[in-house]
């Protein structure tokens, strides 16, 4: 899942793609360098962000959101509101990813539920308490996420669940959900991995933003060896090669024979 921010203000990449042309020229680059989603987003999550007016965020995804759905590659639209994700589904984008697992707008799941599109539903919290046990209040989160997929009438095999890396989370946390990203299968679905380029990375390697390419790779390949589906990056290529290596090792052979 390649990452195309058409913000001004996304943490990584803020600014560089809010441009309707650089947008596009971003997403068929993603394309080619390996993309099998292309996740699109019109406002920024990152920790301590403004939250955007909804006539804002839409107007930051309605210049580019139907070419890009026109490339052919499968979008998924980054909001957690509800009447963004009607928009972009009537336009064609085939999955909502919500960073507030369908919680946070009481609308979400029947707006997801009528589009019949897949849905990511993401671990989330207002604040990090060190405290906490982060592994029992994510499953707690998911079941209710899965809960309101459940009631809306969202399809099992539609419904995906991602873990949060960087959402109210401290840095030990982030470590502690990689280190048992596999014991998240018990819920059964499919699992997402986003931790590009994020703080956990940084802090390790004590390294800026834009210097988190090999941690990124390490934690989404050590995610993936550990039951994840799908991995969102900002940099497309060099993480569809290692999935395509892990792809070989798994299957012992090379996957295009």
């Amino acid at each position: 899942m390649g990452i195309l921010n058409v913000t001004p203000d996304s943490f990584s990449d803020g600014g560089r793609h809010a441009n309707a042309d650089a947008a596009l020229r971003r997403a068929q680059e993603m394309i080619l360098e390996g993309a099998d989603i292309l996740d699109v987003g019109g406002e920024s999550t990152r920790p301590g962000s403004e939250p955007v007016p909804l006539d804002l965020e839409w107007s930051r995804l309605d210049p580019i959101l139907d070419q890009v759905i026109d490339m052919g590659t499968p979008v998924s639209i980054d909001t957690y509101k509800a009447e963004i994700a009607r928009r972009a589904c009537a336009a064609g984008a085939v999955i909502v990813n919500d960073v507030w697992g369908l919680q946070k707008d009481p609308a979400m799941a029947d707006v997801v539920a009528e589009a019949g599109v897949h849905v990511v539903m993401m671990h989330n919290r207002l604040a990090a308490d060190a405290g906490l046990d982060i592994l029992s209040d994510i499953d707690r989160f998911f079941e209710i996420s899965m809960e309101l997929a459940e009631k809306a009438g969202i399809a099992r095999e539609k419904q995906i669940l991602d873990p949060g890396f960087g959402f109210g989370k401290t840095i030990n946390q982030n470590f502690i959900v990689l280190n048992r990203f596999e014991t998240l299968k018990k819920h059964g679905l499919p699992l997402l991995a986003g931790a590009s380029r994020k703080r956990m990375i940084g802090a390790v390697l004590e390294a800026e933003t834009e210097d988190r390419l090999f941690g990124s790779v390490a934690v989404h390949m050590t995610a993936m060896l550990k039951g994840a589906a799908i991995v969102r990056a900002h940099d497309v290529s060099p993480h569809a090669d290692c999935v395509r290596m892990i792809e070989a090792t798994r299957l012992e052979r090379n996957p295009v024979e």
